[in-house]
């Protein structure tokens, strides 16, 4: 099947409930996003049937809004990436997980889904819909890579309703959490997601300062120095979570 730009798929889908996605998440994602990764694989089917819901509603601009289209799109890409990890139980990182096709440089390059005869990769999802679709510096803290120095999986669904909010949670839990450290405002310790993306941080004017101010709950002095942490790409699973 062809891949192509999200602009040019041709579909007269209706938006979709996300609610099979969330009863999932509620049961295998604790409140700091750790994922139980050997209860979900018991549990298969349900997400199987929510993917199934997702392949044949290909979001479009004259059936959806805004709002809905980005919501599908973010708890498409988590979806997905629980699918992939699943699929390869167990794993002690994404990063670990190859499919022997040539010139594949990554996991994330692996096209193994579609949605209404489109096939897709995450890559494709995250940085060929969601960031330059919708640029909203949140969604950083939003979609989850299943590692563990990644933005908590939310453990409840996006929906349109309450998209505007729940992206509010979600950075400011992202920061909250040990994935960063701002305890000393002059020497702050950020994400390396707030480098490799700095640049989707000045969308609107903004800035990664700013960011971090607005959602980190912190001042950050006149030329105060951002350090940024080491990843850990080990697996964000209950398992394996911090002590």
């Amino acid at each position: 099947m062809p891949t192509c730009r999200v602009d040019d798929v041709k579909s007269d889908s209706k938006p979709i409930s996300h609610e099979l996605f969330d009863e999932q998440l509620r049961q295998y994602v604790d409140d700091d996003g750790w994922v139980d990764y050997d209860g979900w694989l018991q549990d298969t089917a349900r997400l199987n049937a929510y993917l199934d819901l997702l392949e044949s509603h290909h979001p479009n601009d004259a059936n959806w809004s805004r709002d809905e289209q980005l919501a599908y799109w973010i708890n498409a890409y988590n979806a997905y990436t629980v699918k992939l990890i699943l699929d390869h139980w167990p794993v002690t990182s994404i990063k670990d997980i190859k499919d022997g096709t040539a010139f594949i440089n990554s996991v994330w390059d692996i096209k193994f889904f579609e949605i209404e005869g489109v096939e897709y990769d995450l890559n494709n999802l995250e940085h060929g819909i969601i960031r330059p679709k919708f640029e909203d510096q949140r969604i950083h803290a939003a979609v989850n890579c299943a590692s563990v120095s990644c933005p908590p999986l939310r453990n409840g669904a996006f929906t349109a309703a309450e998209l505007d909010a729940q992206l509010d949670e979600q950075a400011r839990a992202w920061f909250a959490g040990f994935r960063n450290d701002l305890s000393d405002p002059a020497n702050p310790k950020v994400s390396s997601i707030l480098k490799w993306y700095g640049g989707d941080f000045e969308w609107g004017g903004g800035s990664v300062e700013g960011f971090i101010e607005e959602y980190g709950g912190v001042d950050l002095p006149e030329g105060a120095k951002l350090e940024y942490l080491d990843y850990d790409w080990g697996i964000n699973a209950q398992s394996a979570r911090r002590q």
